[in-house]
C-alpha cells in the first residue's frame, strides 16, 4: 500500500465513522500501489490515529453523513479510478481489482458489488428489505435492472466528479447510480461476498437508521433527469 498518489494508480475511499476495531483488516486488503483514503467523518476511538499508523492518508470531514465522507474521499482523490468501500469489514476491498479491470477496459462506466451474505445476519432483514424496494423504484425510474445498492463500487474521477453530486447524507450512492444512468453511462453489476460487519451500523443497524436511508434516496428519486456527459472508455 502507497500513501503517495499516482495518476496511473486507484484510490480507494474508505468513509470512517469509529471504526477503530475493523480498520487493520480492511486496510491489509487493499490491494498493492493502491491508496487508501480515509475519511474520519468524527471518529472518537482513535481511528484516524490507526489508519495513519496502517499507512493510510487520512482526509478529515466534519460535516457528518455518509455522502460527505464519500464525496471528501471524491475530492480528495488523484487516481484515475476512485472505488469506494465500508470500512467496517463487511466487504473486502480486494474484490475491487476485477471492478477496476472492468472500467479501465472499457466494459463498463460504473461497476457496483451486489453483495452477497455469507453468515446469518450478515444483512438484516429490514436493511435487506428496504434496499430492495429501493432497487425496484430505481428499476422504474432508470430502467437499471440492479438487485443492490451496495457500497462497494468503481469509476474514474473525474467523470464522477462531472456529475455533480449533492447529496450528502444517505442517498448518495443512490444518487451516483441515478445520475450515472440519466448520463447513459454502463452500468454493471457483479457479486460480491458480505461478512458480517464488525461494530454497529451507523445507518441500517436499526429500523430507524433504515427509515432515514429509505427517506434520503426516496427524495433523490424525485429529483428531475440532470444531464451529465458519459465517460469515455479511454478515460477522456
Amino acid at each position: 500500500m502507497t500513501t503517495s498518489p499516482s495518476p496511473i494508480g486507484v484510490d480507494v475511499v474508505l468513509p470512517c465513522l469509529n471504526e477503530a476495531e475493523a480498520l487493520p483488516w480492511v486496510l491489509e486488503r487493499i490491494p498493492p500501489g493502491w491508496r487508501a483514503l480515509v475519511v474520519d467523518n468524527g471518529s472518537t476511538d482513535g481511528s484516524a490515529g490507526i489508519a495513519r499508523a496502517l499507512g493510510a492518508t487520512v482526509v478529515t470531514e466534519e460535516r457528518r453523513g455518509f455522502g460527505a465522507a464519500c464525496h471528501a474521499g471524491l475530492l480528495a482523490a488523484t487516481a484515475d479510478v476512485v472505488c469506494f468501500c465500508d470500512c467496517d469489514a463487511s466487504l473486502d476491498p480486494a474484490h475491487l481489482v476485477p471492478f477496476v479491470s472492468e472500467v479501465r477496459g472499457g466494459g463498463a462506466d460504473l461497476v457496483l458489488g451486489r453483495r452477497r451474505p455469507q453468515a446469518r445476519g450478515a444483512w438484516p432483514a429490514h436493511a435487506r428489505a428496504g434496499n430492495l424496494a429501493l432497487a425496484r423504484l430505481l428499476r422504474h425510474r432508470t430502467g437499471l435492472r440492479l438487485h443492490d445498492l451496495g457500497p462497494l463500487r468503481a469509476a474514474r474521477r473525474e467523470a464522477l466528479l462531472g456529475l455533480g453530486l449533492t447529496d450528502r447524507r444517505s442517498g448518495y450512492p443512490l444518487q451516483m447510480v441515478v445520475r450515472a444512468a440519466d448520463a447513459g453511462w454502463r452500468v454493471a453489476e457483479h457479486d460480491v461476498p458480505y461478512l458480517p460487519r464488525t461494530g454497529t451500523s451507523k445507518v441500517t443497524g436499526t429500523w430507524r437508521g433504515t427509515w432515514h436511508a429509505v427517506r434520503d434516496m426516496s427524495a433523490v428519486l424525485k429529483e428531475p433527469p440532470a444531464v451529465h456527459p458519459r465517460p469515455d472508455a479511454d478515460g477522456g
